[in-house]
């Protein structure tokens, strides 16, 4: 008997969570009018449209709610989160401190190896200012890798979660005039700070890269 391949050991995705995902990027990119800040979510419109039944949305919805991109209200139902501007303080001033308290993990404890690995995909970073695109998905990547290597993995979800709610605002700070450039510039001192193994400069440097990434997007 031939022995399972890796491929063949991975359980299949629960269908609740490719409902989630696809439901997920409806939100972000709102492309369609059902799923603007504020609009109801019709179940039984999604449910025939995708050919499921209620009750995988319905599990797929509490995923996005408990995400915070779906607001649940006593009998009326769910509906795509509309982020104010205060809401988008509070979740910056939390972006800010996890994020930064990250960087002082990172500039104290990584090895030099992924100091390295952090820096070269700065350098991807840095070729990517005309592609705003390319950009935007590496300054995440960025971001991820960092609070990869700090180690906790309660705060890399909280951050995920608050990157998500991020993304329901439809002003993207990277959109702004000069902001790839100035973010750019933050970066550079991020990881200066890292390379020197300075935990406070990380620290700071971190903070007032997400701060002023607040003010472009408000």
């Amino acid at each position: 008997m031939n022995a399972p391949t890796p491929h063949s050991q991975l359980k299949p995705r629960p269908l609740y969570e490719e409902v989630a995902e696809l439901l997920r990027q409806r939100i972000f990119k709102a492309q369609k009018d059902d799923m603007e800040p504020g609009a109801w979510i019709d179940e039984q419109k999604l449910a025939q449209e995708f050919g499921i039944s209620r009750t995988p949305l319905r599990e797929a919805i509490k995923v996005l709610a408990a995400e915070g991109l779906v607001t649940m209200k006593m009998r009326r139902g769910a509906y795509v989160t509309e982020v104010n501007a205060k809401d988008l303080r509070d979740v910056f001033h939390l972006m800010a401190v996890l994020e930064a308290d990250a960087a002082g993990v990172v500039a104290l404890t990584a090895s030099q190896e992924q100091l390295q690995a952090l820096e070269a995909l700065h350098q991807q970073l840095e070729k990517a200012v005309k592609d705003r695109v390319k950009f935007f998905s590496l300054n995440e990547a960025f971001h991820t890798q960092l609070l990869s290597l700090a180690n906790n993995r309660w705060r890399e979800q909280m951050v995920a979660d608050l990157r998500k709610v991020m993304k329901l605002n439809r002003a993207q700070s990277l959109l702004k005039a000069g902001r790839i450039a100035q973010s750019l510039a933050e970066h550079r001192a991020i990881m200066a700070a890292l390379l020197k193994r300075d935990v406070h400069a990380a620290q700071a440097a971190m903070r007032a890269h997400i701060e002023s990434g607040q003010e472009a997007a408000a």
